[in-house]
């Protein structure tokens, strides 16, 4: 790797660092104000937990040298031996989804989960669930990489494991209480201005991921933008068309749905497939969204429906539209390795965060689920002693 890719490597790290505060906003805005910290704080604890849990085995885990098809190894245990420049940004870059992937879970738990347990869940997350499927989609041993299946940048490894995990707890942990009449996004700035720093930083999480500054990187970054306006202008039309109104909130679900759908393309197709999946992904996970209701978990903020179905729907048309190897193309492999894929991604995600949870729940002194009194108040008093907004 020169001296420039290096430097390209170390500013798109930083670019998806900032996507998890970005995350946190967006999130944070979405609910009522009495858990707002608590929603933000869900993300950025991220930052610290998974940053140290990857430097000491997350990493070696999903890339240590020595591994098999299912598993890396403890080989590189506090990133030992991983100590040229080229390997490290790559363990630094690889960091920075490792953090944001299960931040991204706490969007349907929101408003009811006890912090303490979710600090354990974060550690036992990354290293259970988040370290194997990276090791099975990225390292050259995965048995998902050998097979041939192609995510660029997480459709799996991030948005269906972690849209899948969502379902789980959501199951688990149960509805929110008093949602009956439906609940208001409590600062749409907030959601918008998370949204941007999400859409921003995605040009790192994408361009990135080829590992240099090249043509791949400018074809992703562009694509990357492409496929996020147009789901973004789709989500806010059938808006329009059902509500007669241009919501805010549309507009930015709409933008981080195609985000999510072109991110295991994005090193793989041009500008016309784009901005097909980003009028086909805007089209179903608007609907998802809409018929939500009829499901009987609560997903407080569309987790799966954004990005787990967004990173399908990714996989999909990378399957399909893939330069030289897509179905169009007249090659029928890769669309069948990538629907192996987001099979084994599912079904591995949804059973492993649901025993995790199931075992966080029944252990004395945590369990999943705040108390009705706190959740009453809001769990930024009853978790965190302070408020989002002070008004003295």
């Amino acid at each position: 790797m020169d001296s420039g890719s290096i430097a390209w490597m170390l500013t798109c790290s930083a670019l998806v660092l900032l996507m998890t505060p970005g995350l946190a906003f967006f999130y944070g805005g979405l609910v009522r104000g009495k858990n707002v910290v608590s929603t933000m704080m869900y993300s950025f604890i991220s930052l610290g937990v998974v940053s140290v849990v990857w430097v000491l085995w997350g990493y070696s885990l999903a890339f240590g040298e020595g591994g098999n098809a299912l598993i890396g190894s403890l080989s590189n245990f506090a990133l030992s031996g991983v100590d040229s420049a080229e390997d490290q940004v790559f363990a630094i870059f690889q960091m920075m989804f490792a953090i944001i992937t299960p931040a991204l879970i706490t969007g349907a738990f929101c408003e009811r989960f006890k912090f303490k347990t979710y600090l354990i869940f974060l550690v036992l997350w990354v290293t259970v669930v988040y370290a194997p499927v990276a090791h099975w989609v990225w390292a050259p041993e995965g048995w998902l990489a050998e097979r041939g299946a192609l995510d660029f940048a997480g459709g799996a490894v991030v948005h269906i494991n972690a849209g899948v995990a969502a379902i789980a707890a959501a199951v688990l942990v149960g509805k929110r209480r008093n949602i009956e009449d439906g609940i208001l996004p409590h600062n749409v700035p907030y959601v918008l201005l998370g949204a941007s720093i999400l859409w921003f930083g995605w040009f790192g999480f994408n361009a990135g991921s080829g590992l240099a500054a090249d043509g791949v990187a400018v074809t992703a970054f562009l694509v990357t933008n492409t496929c996020a306006a147009t789901a973004m202008v789709v989500w806010v039309v059938l808006g329009m068309l059902h509500n007669g109104k241009a919501s805010g909130v549309g507009a930015a679900t709409g933008a981080i749905a195609g985000l999510a759908t072109i991110t295991p393309a994005a090193g793989f197709i041009g500008v016309g497939p784009a901005l097909i999946l980003g009028l086909v992904t805007g089209i179903i996970t608007f609907y998802v969204v809409f018929f939500k209701d009829k499901l009987r978990f609560d997903d407080a903020l569309d987790v799966f429906a954004v990005h787990g179905v967004g990173g399908m729907v990714g996989l999909l048309g990378c399957g399909i539209f893939a330069k030289e190897i897509g179905l169009i193309e007249g090659e029928s492999a890769l669309l069948m390795d990538n629907i192996v894929l987001i099979v084994s991604t599912f079904v591995y995600a949804l059973v492993a965060t649901f025993v995790l949870l199931k075992i966080l729940d029944v252990i004395p002194g945590l369990g999943l689920r705040s108390t009705e009194s706190e959740e009453d108040a809001g769990l930024d008093t009853s978790d965190h002693g302070e408020a989002g907004y002070q008004l003295n």
